[in-house]
């Protein structure tokens, strides 16, 4: 099924470019004005200006921040700060990271993986894709002829046997290091051995792909792949643009998280925790817990102890009171949206918006929301009266992830968050 490669990845040479912390950057989709400065800061070969290249005033069809990228990594591999390595790997990566107090180790390894149309292989996606991000990378594919950074891809594996065999390749040998802008540990290790590149592709060979980040890339690089095929300029089924660069882990990692994603909603002026209970009594089993910050601490915590899609907590700005909310049944969005699957109506983040924000609430205003993942963020929104209505959601499961994509379904916008992001930087994959 997963028609996976090593492949001779373009790495920075850190004895003309100094520490690999300087020079790497979280992907493009989470880098602000002010993350972009500070990156741009960091060293003049960082990735930043491969990766998100700043907008000019006099930019051009001829001149413009992809022509500028395509430039900047033409210089550098001219100069000698990146260089290809010598023989094909898989690279081994690590990520060492705390969330709440508690340390965890994400594993996985990059590898270029054979591109697939979604619906005609098994690579599966769980997300929606957007046409102006597909528009950008591609431009940014033309013009550089690389992948600069790597799609998120997860795959089945209970017993570890993937990545233990992938790791066989790098006893006793000292990985390269990075520390990202959040103090996420990053590291590295190339794994040459040829026993052990045919051992994880023949893992690997009956197993199906969800891709977990990166959807949009991954996209782009289909599209991108096609376009040389209708212009004839393919040279065969093995040429580079044929595959993307993936971080493969599997799904059964103890270091693989999803963090929730909550709703700070706005388009409900003055509500309060009264009427939210009046209108929500009918389809919910609804528990006032208090006011103030424990309060919510405490309808987090009742959340998270059920483990189940079903419970939401809500904030009302205007009183400052928490309240949670149980469904009481299955029938009302079986009864809303009954083009989707069991599997997709019984997540929170869609009974949130199909029948809290949508059916209920709907009639009193139309929601907008920001996300955030930190419950200390939906404090600080609703202290500082940001929203109206703050909901707590509990996260998708790597089953629901699964059960969804492999339907043949996209999960509501925001169902997932996959902590920590993968840095760009390093290793990057030629694709001509």
């Amino acid at each position: 099924m997963a028609d996976i490669r090593p492949f001779r990845g373009v790495r920075y040479d850190l004895a003309r470019v100094g520490a690999l912390s300087d020079v790497v950057a979280p992907p493009y989709d989470v880098i602000g004005p002010e993350l972009q400065d500070q990156l741009y800061a960091a060293s003049p070969h960082n990735i930043i200006r491969l990766e998100l290249n700043k907008e000019e005033a006099s930019d051009s069809a001829e001149s413009n921040r992809y022509t500028r990228a395509a430039k900047f990594l033409k210089d550098w591999q001219r100069d000698g700060a990146l260089a290809t390595d010598p023989h094909p790997a898989f690279y081994v990566y690590h990520q060492i990271y705390e969330v709440d107090g508690k340390q965890h180790t994400r594993k996985g390894f990059f590898a270029r993986v054979r591109l697939e149309a979604f619906g005609e292989g098994k690579i599966y996606p769980h997300e929606q894709t957007l046409s102006g991000p597909k528009a950008d990378r591609l431009n940014l594919f033309t013009a550089t002829k690389f992948n600069l950074s790597p799609v998120f891809g997860l795959y089945p594996d209970e017993a570890e046997e993937v990545l233990k065999a992938a790791e066989a390749g790098i006893k006793d040998k000292t990985p390269l290091e990075a520390r990202d802008h959040l103090g996420v540990l990053n590291r590295i290790w190339p794994v040459l051995d040829q026993a052990t590149h045919t051992a994880v592709q023949g893992l690997m060979a009956s197993k199906p792909i969800f891709i977990a980040d990166g959807h949009h890339r991954y996209e782009t690089g289909v599209n991108y792949r096609n376009a040389l095929k209708e212009a004839g300029q393919l040279s065969g089924p093995d040429d580079p643009a044929n595959f993307t660069m993936m971080m493969l882990v599997g799904m059964s990692d103890p270091g693989l998280l999803i963090l929730p994603t909550h709703r700070l909603v706005s388009g409900f002026p003055g509500l309060t925790s009264a009427e939210l209970v009046e209108a929500l009594a009918s389809d919910f089993e609804v528990k006032v817990i208090g006011k103030g910050a424990e309060a919510a601490k405490t309808a987090w915590e009742e959340i998270e102890l059920t483990g189940d899609q079903d419970i939401l907590g809500f904030g009302t700005v205007a009183d400052d009171t928490w309240v949670t909310a149980r469904l009481r049944s299955d029938a009302r969005m079986d009864e809303l949206v009954p083009e989707h699957s069991p599997e997709w109506r019984n997540l929170g983040v869609s009974i949130l918006h199909e029948l809290v924000l949508k059916a209920i609430l709907g009639k009193r205003g139309n929601a907008a929301c920001t996300y955030v993942h930190l419950l200390d963020e939906v404090l600080d929104s609703v202290a500082s009266k940001g929203c109206d209505l703050a909901c707590l959601v509990p996260p998708a499961g790597m089953e629901h992830v699964e059960s969804i994509a492999s339907n043949l379904e996209k999960m509501p916008p925001k169902s997932t968050y996959f902590y920590p992001k993968l840095l760009s930087g390093l290793v990057l994959n030629p694709i001509h």
